[in-house]
Protein backbone atom coordinates (compact mmCIF):
# COMPACT_ATOMS: atom_id res chain seq x y z
CA UNK A 1 0.00 0.00 0.00
CA UNK A 2 1.56 3.31 -0.81
CA UNK A 3 2.33 5.38 2.44
CA UNK A 4 0.68 8.36 1.33
CA UNK A 5 -2.94 7.55 0.10
CA UNK A 6 -5.39 4.71 0.03
CA UNK A 7 -4.58 1.92 -2.18
CA UNK A 8 -5.61 3.57 -5.94
CA UNK A 9 -7.15 6.92 -4.92
CA UNK A 10 -6.82 9.39 -7.48
CA UNK A 11 -5.67 12.39 -5.29
CA UNK A 12 -6.64 14.92 -7.49
CA UNK A 13 -9.78 13.35 -7.71
CA UNK A 14 -10.12 12.95 -4.02
CA UNK A 15 -9.63 17.08 -4.16
CA UNK A 16 -11.91 17.63 -6.01
CA UNK A 17 -14.75 15.88 -4.12
CA UNK A 18 -13.31 17.12 -1.08
CA UNK A 19 -14.13 20.35 -2.40
CA UNK A 20 -17.64 19.48 -3.65
CA UNK A 21 -20.81 21.08 -1.66
CA UNK A 22 -22.75 18.64 0.42
CA UNK A 23 -26.64 19.16 0.62
CA UNK A 24 -27.16 16.51 2.69
CA UNK A 25 -25.58 14.22 4.91
CA UNK A 26 -26.34 10.15 3.49
CA UNK A 27 -28.36 8.02 5.45
CA UNK A 28 -25.79 5.02 5.77
CA UNK A 29 -23.38 8.02 7.42
CA UNK A 30 -26.35 8.98 9.94
CA UNK A 31 -26.52 5.17 10.65
CA UNK A 32 -22.77 4.73 11.27
CA UNK A 33 -22.33 7.73 13.56
CA UNK A 34 -25.61 6.40 15.26
CA UNK A 35 -23.30 2.85 16.07
CA UNK A 36 -20.41 4.77 16.34
CA UNK A 37 -22.28 7.52 19.03
CA UNK A 38 -22.76 4.01 21.21
CA UNK A 39 -19.37 3.57 22.21
CA UNK A 40 -19.27 6.86 23.55
CA UNK A 41 -21.38 5.50 26.95
CA UNK A 42 -17.89 3.37 28.28
CA UNK A 43 -15.74 6.41 27.70
CA UNK A 44 -15.37 7.74 30.55
CA UNK A 45 -12.62 10.80 29.09
CA UNK A 46 -14.21 13.75 30.36
CA UNK A 47 -14.74 16.13 27.48
CA UNK A 48 -14.96 19.62 28.03
CA UNK A 49 -13.91 20.67 24.34
CA UNK A 50 -14.52 18.44 21.10
CA UNK A 51 -13.77 19.14 17.39
CA UNK A 52 -16.74 16.94 14.75
CA UNK A 53 -14.32 16.85 11.01
CA UNK A 54 -16.32 17.66 8.38
CA UNK A 55 -19.90 16.78 9.97
CA UNK A 56 -21.92 17.70 6.82
CA UNK A 57 -20.26 15.26 5.63
CA UNK A 58 -20.43 12.57 8.06
CA UNK A 59 -23.77 13.25 9.36
CA UNK A 60 -25.70 15.96 11.34
CA UNK A 61 -27.84 13.61 13.08
CA UNK A 62 -24.66 11.87 14.23
CA UNK A 63 -23.22 15.52 14.99
CA UNK A 64 -26.33 16.23 17.12
CA UNK A 65 -25.51 12.83 19.10
CA UNK A 66 -22.49 13.95 20.37
CA UNK A 67 -23.73 17.17 21.06
CA UNK A 68 -26.13 15.55 23.26
CA UNK A 69 -23.92 13.49 24.73
CA UNK A 70 -21.67 16.45 25.54
CA UNK A 71 -24.36 19.11 26.30
CA UNK A 72 -21.54 21.49 28.16
CA UNK A 73 -18.94 20.75 26.37
CA UNK A 74 -18.23 23.85 23.10
CA UNK A 75 -17.41 21.89 19.57
CA UNK A 76 -15.02 22.77 16.61
CA UNK A 77 -17.23 22.42 13.59
CA UNK A 78 -14.03 21.25 11.05
CA UNK A 79 -14.69 22.07 7.46
CA UNK A 80 -12.79 22.96 4.67
CA UNK A 81 -16.19 24.69 3.32
CA UNK A 82 -16.87 27.18 5.38
CA UNK A 83 -19.77 28.81 4.05
CA UNK A 84 -21.52 25.33 3.38
CA UNK A 85 -20.29 24.40 6.82
CA UNK A 86 -22.48 27.32 8.26
CA UNK A 87 -25.60 26.44 6.22
CA UNK A 88 -25.10 23.13 7.25
CA UNK A 89 -25.30 23.45 10.64
CA UNK A 90 -28.55 25.76 10.90
CA UNK A 91 -30.47 22.56 9.77
CA UNK A 92 -29.10 20.86 13.21
CA UNK A 93 -32.89 20.30 15.23
CA UNK A 94 -32.38 20.67 19.21
CA UNK A 95 -34.27 18.44 20.81
CA UNK A 96 -37.27 20.07 22.35
CA UNK A 97 -36.07 20.15 25.96
CA UNK A 98 -32.88 22.36 24.73
CA UNK A 99 -34.70 24.75 23.04
CA UNK A 100 -35.24 26.91 25.74
CA UNK A 101 -31.88 26.76 27.00
CA UNK A 102 -30.08 30.20 28.03
CA UNK A 103 -26.93 29.32 26.60
CA UNK A 104 -27.45 29.83 22.76
CA UNK A 105 -26.16 26.44 20.63
CA UNK A 106 -24.28 29.00 18.39
CA UNK A 107 -22.06 30.26 21.83
CA UNK A 108 -20.79 26.34 21.74
CA UNK A 109 -19.52 25.85 18.49
CA UNK A 110 -17.24 27.54 16.08
CA UNK A 111 -16.25 27.01 12.64
CA UNK A 112 -12.88 26.62 11.69
CA UNK A 113 -10.50 24.95 8.77
CA UNK A 114 -8.66 23.36 12.18
CA UNK A 115 -8.76 23.37 16.28
CA UNK A 116 -6.35 25.20 18.14
CA UNK A 117 -3.58 22.80 18.94
CA UNK A 118 -3.88 20.98 21.78
CA UNK A 119 -7.67 22.48 22.51
CA UNK A 120 -9.88 19.50 22.47
CA UNK A 121 -10.21 15.74 24.11
CA UNK A 122 -12.32 14.29 21.51
CA UNK A 123 -12.04 14.05 17.81
CA UNK A 124 -14.76 12.60 15.65
CA UNK A 125 -14.45 11.64 12.32
CA UNK A 126 -17.06 9.70 10.70
CA UNK A 127 -17.17 8.44 7.19
CA UNK A 128 -14.56 10.38 6.24
CA UNK A 129 -11.05 8.83 6.54
CA UNK A 130 -11.46 6.27 3.00
CA UNK A 131 -11.86 9.43 0.57
CA UNK A 132 -9.05 11.18 1.88
CA UNK A 133 -5.63 11.67 -0.82
CA UNK A 134 -3.41 12.01 2.76
CA UNK A 135 -4.45 10.26 5.71
CA UNK A 136 -1.25 11.06 7.42
CA UNK A 137 -1.93 14.57 7.31
CA UNK A 138 -5.42 13.84 8.37
CA UNK A 139 -4.16 11.69 11.38
CA UNK A 140 -1.17 14.40 11.87
CA UNK A 141 -3.86 16.83 12.14
CA UNK A 142 -6.16 14.89 14.40
CA UNK A 143 -3.18 14.27 17.26
CA UNK A 144 -2.20 18.47 17.11
CA UNK A 145 -6.00 19.35 17.60
CA UNK A 146 -6.27 17.06 20.96
CA UNK A 147 -4.85 17.64 24.49
CA UNK A 148 -2.34 14.87 26.03
CA UNK A 149 -5.09 11.85 27.17
CA UNK A 150 -8.03 13.31 24.45
CA UNK A 151 -8.97 10.43 21.91
CA UNK A 152 -10.14 10.10 18.71
CA UNK A 153 -12.76 8.37 17.59
CA UNK A 154 -13.27 7.57 13.55
CA UNK A 155 -15.04 5.25 10.71
CA UNK A 156 -14.28 4.50 7.21
CA UNK A 157 -15.23 2.25 4.82
CA UNK A 158 -13.32 -0.80 4.62
CA UNK A 159 -11.89 -3.16 1.63
CA UNK A 160 -14.69 -5.33 1.48
CA UNK A 161 -17.10 -2.34 1.16
CA UNK A 162 -18.87 -3.07 -2.74
CA UNK A 163 -17.48 -7.25 -2.80
CA UNK A 164 -20.43 -7.91 -4.73
CA UNK A 165 -20.58 -4.49 -7.74
CA UNK A 166 -16.27 -4.91 -7.86
CA UNK A 167 -16.84 -8.39 -8.82
CA UNK A 168 -19.54 -7.78 -11.36
CA UNK A 169 -17.65 -4.93 -13.07
CA UNK A 170 -14.50 -7.84 -13.17
CA UNK A 171 -16.64 -10.20 -14.83
CA UNK A 172 -17.59 -7.57 -17.71
CA UNK A 173 -13.97 -6.51 -17.71
CA UNK A 174 -14.74 -3.36 -16.54
CA UNK A 175 -12.58 -0.57 -14.21
CA UNK A 176 -12.82 -1.32 -10.71
CA UNK A 177 -16.09 0.96 -9.41
CA UNK A 178 -14.27 2.42 -6.39
CA UNK A 179 -10.62 2.42 -5.50
CA UNK A 180 -9.17 0.25 -3.11
CA UNK A 181 -10.26 1.10 0.60
CA UNK A 182 -7.58 1.00 3.17
CA UNK A 183 -7.25 -2.36 6.01
CA UNK A 184 -8.13 -1.96 9.30
CA UNK A 185 -4.63 -2.74 10.38
CA UNK A 186 -2.97 -0.75 8.10
CA UNK A 187 -5.31 2.18 9.63
CA UNK A 188 -3.83 1.05 13.57
CA UNK A 189 -0.38 0.80 11.81
CA UNK A 190 -0.95 4.55 10.56
CA UNK A 191 -2.51 5.89 13.98
CA UNK A 192 0.45 4.46 15.56
CA UNK A 193 2.98 6.09 13.34
CA UNK A 194 1.08 9.71 13.65
CA UNK A 195 1.86 9.79 17.77
CA UNK A 196 -1.50 7.94 19.11
CA UNK A 197 -1.33 5.08 21.44
CA UNK A 198 -3.44 2.15 22.22
CA UNK A 199 -5.14 2.31 18.81
CA UNK A 200 -8.37 -0.19 18.65
CA UNK A 201 -9.91 -1.70 15.78
CA UNK A 202 -12.96 -3.37 14.89
CA UNK A 203 -15.10 -3.67 11.82
CA UNK A 204 -18.55 -5.05 11.01
CA UNK A 205 -20.01 -5.53 7.61
CA UNK A 206 -23.62 -4.04 6.66
CA UNK A 207 -25.13 -5.50 4.20
CA UNK A 208 -28.41 -3.10 2.63
CA UNK A 209 -30.67 -4.15 -0.09
CA UNK A 210 -32.88 -2.59 -3.22
CA UNK A 211 -35.53 -2.65 -5.18
CA UNK A 212 -34.37 -1.56 -8.11
CA UNK A 213 -31.24 -0.14 -9.70
CA UNK A 214 -32.09 3.41 -10.37
CA UNK A 215 -32.46 3.47 -6.67
CA UNK A 216 -29.33 1.89 -6.34
CA UNK A 217 -27.45 4.13 -8.23
CA UNK A 218 -29.27 6.96 -5.93
CA UNK A 219 -27.72 6.17 -2.70
CA UNK A 220 -24.13 5.15 -4.21
CA UNK A 221 -23.96 8.67 -5.80
CA UNK A 222 -24.71 10.37 -2.22
CA UNK A 223 -22.34 7.84 -1.04
CA UNK A 224 -19.18 9.79 -3.07
CA UNK A 225 -17.43 9.14 -6.56
CA UNK A 226 -15.65 6.80 -8.00
CA UNK A 227 -11.82 8.09 -6.85
CA UNK A 228 -9.92 5.25 -8.97
CA UNK A 229 -6.89 5.76 -10.96
CA UNK A 230 -7.84 3.23 -12.95
CA UNK A 231 -11.86 4.33 -13.60
CA UNK A 232 -13.24 5.00 -17.26
CA UNK A 233 -11.22 8.30 -18.81
CA UNK A 234 -13.85 9.32 -20.49
CA UNK A 235 -17.71 9.70 -21.46
CA UNK A 236 -19.54 6.38 -21.80
CA UNK A 237 -20.79 5.58 -24.98
CA UNK A 238 -24.93 5.63 -26.01
CA UNK A 239 -26.70 3.17 -23.92
CA UNK A 240 -24.29 2.94 -21.20
CA UNK A 241 -26.95 3.39 -18.39
CA UNK A 242 -29.44 1.27 -20.21
CA UNK A 243 -26.42 -1.30 -20.04
CA UNK A 244 -25.20 -0.61 -16.63
CA UNK A 245 -29.25 -1.15 -14.78
CA UNK A 246 -29.43 -4.55 -16.75
CA UNK A 247 -26.25 -5.95 -15.39
CA UNK A 248 -27.21 -4.64 -11.86
CA UNK A 249 -30.62 -6.00 -11.84
CA UNK A 250 -29.65 -9.60 -12.85
CA UNK A 251 -26.48 -9.84 -11.17
CA UNK A 252 -26.63 -8.31 -8.05
CA UNK A 253 -30.16 -10.07 -6.94
CA UNK A 254 -30.53 -13.09 -4.22
CA UNK A 255 -31.83 -15.84 -5.02
CA UNK A 256 -30.50 -15.66 -8.80
CA UNK A 257 -32.76 -13.07 -10.34
CA UNK A 258 -35.62 -12.99 -7.19
CA UNK A 259 -34.26 -11.68 -4.03
CA UNK A 260 -33.66 -7.83 -3.56
CA UNK A 261 -30.36 -6.53 -5.06
CA UNK A 262 -27.54 -6.64 -2.42
CA UNK A 263 -24.08 -4.84 -1.60
CA UNK A 264 -21.99 -5.13 1.40
CA UNK A 265 -20.26 -2.17 3.33
CA UNK A 266 -17.40 -3.00 5.35
CA UNK A 267 -17.58 -0.02 8.38
CA UNK A 268 -14.24 -0.06 10.21
CA UNK A 269 -14.17 1.72 13.30
CA UNK A 270 -10.78 3.64 14.88
CA UNK A 271 -9.83 4.57 18.70
CA UNK A 272 -6.93 6.02 19.61
CA UNK A 273 -5.49 8.00 22.93
CA UNK A 274 -3.06 10.94 22.25
CA UNK A 275 0.10 9.91 25.06
CA UNK A 276 2.29 12.52 26.97
CA UNK A 277 5.17 13.34 25.20
CA UNK A 278 8.59 11.14 26.16
CA UNK A 279 11.94 13.20 26.51
CA UNK A 280 14.69 11.20 24.92
CA UNK A 281 17.83 11.09 27.30
CA UNK A 282 20.71 12.78 25.69
CA UNK A 283 23.70 14.71 26.86
CA UNK A 284 22.06 17.71 26.89
CA UNK A 285 18.13 17.30 26.60
CA UNK A 286 16.04 20.55 25.62
CA UNK A 287 12.66 20.39 27.16
CA UNK A 288 9.73 22.68 26.75
CA UNK A 289 8.20 24.25 29.79
CA UNK A 290 4.32 23.18 28.51
CA UNK A 291 5.59 19.77 27.91
CA UNK A 292 7.11 19.81 31.44
CA UNK A 293 4.12 20.97 33.02
CA UNK A 294 2.04 18.37 30.72
CA UNK A 295 4.77 15.35 32.28
CA UNK A 296 4.67 16.53 36.02
CA UNK A 297 0.44 16.23 35.73
CA UNK A 298 0.59 12.80 34.33
CA UNK A 299 3.25 11.47 36.64
CA UNK A 300 0.95 13.38 39.72
CA UNK A 301 -1.71 11.08 38.07
CA UNK A 302 -0.46 7.94 38.26
CA UNK A 303 1.95 8.43 41.63
CA UNK A 304 -0.82 10.15 44.22
CA UNK A 305 0.99 11.20 47.22
CA UNK A 306 0.99 9.04 50.41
Amino acid sequence: MPADRPPTLDPVAAERWATSAWTASPWLHEEVARRMAERLEVIRLPVQQWADWEPERGGLGGHALVAQHYPNAKCYWVSGQYESAQDASKNIVKPWWKRWATTPRASREEHVTAPPDGSVQLVWANMLAHHVAKPDELLGAWHRALSVDGFVLFSCLGPDTLKELRALYARRGWPPPAHEFTDMHDWGDQLAAAGFAEPVMDMETLTLQFETPERMLTELRELGRNLGVGRFPGLRGRGWRDTLLSELDLGLRAPAGAGPMTLSFEVIYGHALKPAPRHSLTGETHIALDDLRTSLRQRKRKYPPV
